[in-house]
């Protein structure tokens, strides 16, 4: 059984007059934070403030890199090249560095976001561009990513230090990834039920798929979707449910 994993938020999404998500509390429940670099969502201030409260309570600062669409929330696809998956990644992370740089502190990973998220762990070569983005950018940096996706499995072969991630708000499909958001049922929206599915994937390596059907799952971090309009209840109960089971709650820096 595993004794230790890192919970993980989407924060800093907020832009200019629009306010999303409850940073703040959310913060202080998780262990690393995603925070948006711009492009999907958030601006200068918002980056700047995010990296002092993640800083101020010992949260692991993330980068969170998504596709250049503030419309859609970084959630439609776009078609990329290569290339520019490399300097989407690399103009993103060097942004949020410079605030995270201002506070002495350290970037600790990279998750992707939305829809960018989705293709990069299925397509080789945009994954093969990220990973060298990361790379060259810092090669100490973790890479999150959906656990067993072949962007996981492709940063592995290439050195790079990675963390398995799970999602306690997300339903999952019977070959391992996330039902789509249009479907049915994509979203758990139940608190308690959230803390038990991420209690099984820590206890048992195990998810039950949308088909009732069980699912092998090695986690490293939980996402809780800062998004939410409950995602701090969503965090508590999944914080509460892991600790009670003797689950040490850590950020990915500890044991990465």
């Amino acid at each position: 059984m595993v004794d230790r994993v890192d919970l993980n938020a989407d924060v800093g999404e907020s832009y200019g007059a629009f306010r999303i998500g409850c940073d703040e509390e959310l913060l202080g429940q998780v262990t690393s934070a995603n925070i948006a670099c711009g492009w999907h969502a958030g601006d200068p201030l918002v980056m700047e403030r995010t990296v002092q409260l993640a800083f101020e309570g010992a949260v692991g600062i993330g980068a969170h890199p998504g596709f250049p669409d503030l419309l859609g929330f970084g959630r439609r696809n776009l078609q990329i090249s290569e290339p520019e998956a490399k300097a989407y990644v690399l103009y993103q992370i060097g942004a949020l560095d410079a605030f995270v740089r201002k506070t002495g502190e350290t970037m600790q990973h990279v998750k992707l976001h939305g829809a960018m998220y989705n293709v990069v762990s299925k397509d080789p070569n945009l994954a093969s561009a990220v990973i060298a983005a990361i790379q060259e950018f810092d090669p100490d940096l973790i890479l999150v990513g959906l656990s067993g996706s072949p962007l996981i499995k492709l940063a592995e072969e290439r050195g790079l230090r990675v963390a398995h991630e799970a999602f306690a708000d997300r339903a999952y499909a019977p070959d391992g990834s996330l039902v789509p958001r249009t479907s049915a049922g994509a979203m758990i929206t139940d608190p308690a039920a959230a803390g038990d599915r991420a209690l099984r994937m820590i206890t048992e390596g195990i998810v039950q798929a949308s088909d009732g059907q069980d699912v092998r799952i090695h986690a490293d971090t939980i996402c809780i979707h800062g998004d939410n309009p409950h995602a701090v209840s969503f965090a508590r109960s999944v914080r509460s449910k892991l600790e009670s089971a003797g689950i040490k709650i850590q950020p990915l820096r500890d044991f990465i």
